[in-house]
């Protein structure tokens, strides 16, 4: 009895626990709903769940379907068809002529209605048409290609709006911090003006200016986490779900510098770029469009095959029937015509399209590659001047505890390396935003 009720409580307390288990992973948060929320699980957020990137897939979705369509002329058509008829079955009058006789029919007409069934299998079989076929076929399948890479294009420009976003609202957190370390400085400079003043050291002037001094800290901190919060529902709408929290950030405001020439660059963008390759492919269906406008002026062969029930009552009588079909188009007021135009001027504007996007990506990656080379001097320099501004903070505090120097210098110094420190950090930010830009230009997944 004792084992029994000791199994039975190991019983119970196992099902708890797999209870537990199963709970805690069903009611799991997603990443970004509490805790860190890192680059990485932002973009696959955003991948899976942004807007552009589903209406894309559904426009390559839409080429598939359309490349099946065309390709179904390849294949034989089967149509089964039945129907139902009840009317009369009057015919007109015949003549014979003889000889020596020449009688008139009449014709046998009446009211007596009859019913009428058939049901028939057919069979239809596209056997040539001089490639007309095969040509739609090809420009529906670069279509496809060309869709795909559009999609390719959109995920790319999701991903570096979410990585722009990201290192936006890290920095402006990064700016929250900095303004509340001001903040703090300057309560105690008030601190040290107001005992000084007690004491009588210090004119009441120091103790208004550290007031006015704090109030104006205050206010840009407010600003500061107002930019923050902006920067915060930004990422949110990067992401694509605007109710998405936003928890800690992953620290990416490092500099690491990017080696790579501006002509690599170049040469790797005119390569990988999916906007060109989804032109080129647009290119070569243009080509199919014109091959396959010009070939509708060609013959075309099929076959057809019946098999046929056919009476006015049951039993129905059966036949069958095989032929060939051959169609030519003689006249079909210049739609044929119109429809080659067409399909060369599209080609034209395509090839025009082309040079236009590889002018512009050529100047994105020009822009993007001096950003970056800007940004990073921005980014040497404004940590020296931070450094600089710090020990002009340190000695400016030494001078007015010795009571050599006015608050105003205090002050001074105190802004200035708020303001240094602000520099480095947009100059970070600056870095990090023109690097993501320049992969983007080069076509970098």
């Amino acid at each position: 009895m004792r084992r029994n009720r000791w199994g039975l409580y190991a019983s119970f307390f196992l099902a708890v626990f797999s209870l537990s288990l199963f709970s805690g992973f069903l009611f799991a948060e997603q990443p970004g709903s509490s805790g860190r929320l890192t680059l990485d699980q932002a973009i696959a957020l955003a991948l899976q769940s942004h807007p552009s990137i589903s209406a894309a897939r559904g426009a390559s979705r839409v080429q598939e379907a359309r490349l099946g369509t065309v390709k179904s002329d390849l294949y034989p058509h089967f149509d089964i068809t039945s129907s139902y008829r009840r009317g009369t079955a009057n015919f007109a009058p015949t003549s014979q002529t003889g000889s020596s006789l020449n009688r008139i029919a009449t014709s046998d007409s009446s009211n007596e209605a009859f019913n009428n069934y058939s049901a028939a299998l057919t069979l239809q079989q596209r056997i040539f048409d001089f490639g007309k076929t095969g040509a739609s076929v090809e420009e529906a399948r670069e279509g496809l290609k060309a869709s795909r890479w559009d999609e390719e294009a959109t995920m790319e420009n999701v991903v570096v709006n979410v990585k722009v976003a990201y290192f936006g609202l890290l920095g402006a957190r990064h700016l929250v911090r900095v303004n509340e370390e001001t903040v703090r400085q300057f309560e105690q400079h008030l601190q040290q003006a107001e005992g000084f003043f007690n004491i009588g050291t210090r004119p009441k002037f120091d103790v208004t200016k550290a007031e006015v001094d704090l109030t104006n800290a205050r206010l840009n901190l407010i600003q500061a986490k107002n930019a923050a919060e902006v920067a915060r529902i930004t990422l949110a709408n990067a992401i694509g779900l605007p109710d998405q929290p936003i928890g800690e950030l992953e620290e990416l405001l490092d500099f690491k510098k990017v080696e790579i020439t501006e002509e690599e660059a170049r040469e790797e963008a005119l390569r990988r770029r999916p906007e060109l390759l989804s032109l080129a492919a647009s290119y070569r269906a243009g080509e199919a469009s014109v091959l396959a406008a010009r070939r509708s002026y060609f013959p075309v062969l099929s076959g057809t095959a019946d098999y046929t029930y056919r009476g006015q009552e049951f039993p129905l009588v059966w036949n069958w029937d095989v032929g060939l079909n051959l169609t030519f188009p003689l006249f079909s007021g210049y739609a044929l015509k119109s429809q080659v135009a067409e399909a060369r001027a599209n080609l034209t504007t395509i090839e025009a399209n082309q040079e236009s996007l590889r002018q512009n990506i050529l100047l994105e990656v020009r822009q993007s590659y001096l950003n970056l080379l800007e940004a990073a001097e921005r980014v040497g320099l404004s940590e020296l001047v931070v450094r600089q501004a710090e020990e002009n903070l340190s000695l400016a505090n030494g001078r007015f505890q010795a009571g050599v120097a006015t608050s105003v210098e205090r002050t001074d110094a105190q802004v200035s390396l708020t303001n240094a420190k602000t520099s480095h950090i947009q100059a970070l930010y600056d870095y990090k935003v023109d690097e993501a830009r320049l992969e983007k230009a080069m076509g970098r997944p």
